[in-house]
């Protein structure tokens, strides 16, 4: 059960993570070992599942992004376990999802420049047989975060000593 300590420590994780242990022990009241445990707890439970730097888009050459809703007349088990691995293949898929309604997937992918989507798209085109790609480019991002929001986390219930 996570506890009203564990979500400040998250969320201070989630604000960035090379903030150390002791600083973030004394943030939420704890001293370095208890607030370590529970950061190593919530790591073995599988709360936190990475600890990562994110890079600026720009800086890195992949300032484009595309989102790629993909329909197909295929809905077996083996045909979404290809489609995984050919997907698995690109790196410039950063996210994907099967999705319910209108269009089966959705990926984001990101690249340099439109010339390096359509190389994607080819490519993609040509290692399996997808019905409908149909393809959006942001024009700015307005809203970005990889911090999930931690209101809906269940509250601990009250211990009865």
């Amino acid at each position: 059960m996570i506890d009203r300590i564990d979500r400040r420590i998250l969320s201070i994780l989630q604000e960035d993570c090379t903030v150390p242990v002791a600083e973030i022990g004394r943030r939420v009241g704890l001293s370095t070992t208890p607030c370590w445990r529970r950061i190593q707890k919530m790591e073995e439970e599988g709360v936190i599942t990475a600890r990562v730097a994110l890079l600026d888009p720009a800086k890195v050459n992949a300032k484009v992004t595309a989102f790629v809703g993909i329909t197909t007349s295929q809905h077996s088990e083996d045909w979404l376990k290809k489609f995984a691995d050919v997907i698995g293949e690109f790196p410039e898929v950063v996210e994907f999802y099967r999705m319910a309604g209108q269009v089966d997937y959705l990926l984001r992918v990101c690249v340099p420049d439109i010339e390096a989507y359509d190389a994607f798209y080819k490519k993609l085109i040509a290692k399996i047989d997808i019905t409908d790609v149909s393809t959006t480019f942001a024009m700015e991002q307005i809203k970005y975060t990889t911090e999930l929001p931690l209101a809906y986390v269940p509250k601990e219930k009250p211990r009865g000593d």
